[in-house]
Formats: structure tokens, sequence, C-alpha cells
């Protein structure tokens, strides 16, 4: 399984994707984790290269896929 991968952002503190599944994992810096279903390749690839990975979480992801908090 992949690992998660820091990114610059005040609220995020890591993400990571399972392509097998399709699963976009983010810990937030406030602390859990939370798993949203449906997040392709591309997707998660436009969101690593975000100016903002908060914005681009929040405008195409949240609200857009279903999500559960891992721990």
């Amino acid at each position: 399984m992949a690992e998660f991968v820091s990114v610059t952002s005040s609220n995020i503190d890591a993400i990571k994707h399972d392509s097998t599944t399709n699963t976009l994992h983010v810990r937030f810096k406030g602390g859990g984790v939370y798993a949203y279903e449906g997040v392709d390749s591309d997707k998660y690839a436009a969101l690593m290269n975000a100016d903002s990975v908060g914005s681009y979480l929040h405008a195409h992801v949240k609200g857009k896929h279903a999500h559960s908090k891992v721990d």
C-alpha cells in the first residue's frame, strides 16, 4: 500500500492514494485521517500538483466523494 506523502498546507499534513481501490487518505494537522472513495489517479495527480492542496481538496473532493474517518 502507498505511504503517506507530506504536503505543504496549513491544514493538511500528508496524503496517500491507493490506485487499486481509488481511495484517497488525507491526514489533517488538527488530527484525524479521512478516506475519500472514488478518487482516481488523475484527480490525485491534480491534487498533488495544485497551487493549494487544501483549496483543491475542498473544491474537487470534499462533498463529491463518499468519505469516512479512519482514526
